[in-house]
């Protein structure tokens, strides 16, 4: 339990640390319009919201913390 622990605060302050620097992306693709067969969709590249990224640091700081803390 320790290790898992330790292990998921260290992705989430990873994670939370990219998305915190706005190098963190995704792409979303939406449907614009759809007629019988014929179909039309936009991709959208977005990005994660930096406050957003903060709470994933602190989180896992918290995360790194109680599995250091354990016994």
């Amino acid at each position: 339990m320790r290790i898992g622990l330790v292990l998921a605060g260290v992705i989430l302050i990873a994670l939370g640390a990219a998305a915190f620097t706005g190098k963190l992306d995704f792409t979303h693709d939406k449907e614009v319009v759809k007629i019988g067969e014929l179909s039309a969709s936009v991709k959208e590249e977005k990005s994660v919201p930096q406050w957003l990224g903060g709470v994933g640091v602190v989180v896992g700081l918290g995360l790194l913390a109680v599995g250091a803390m354990r016994k």
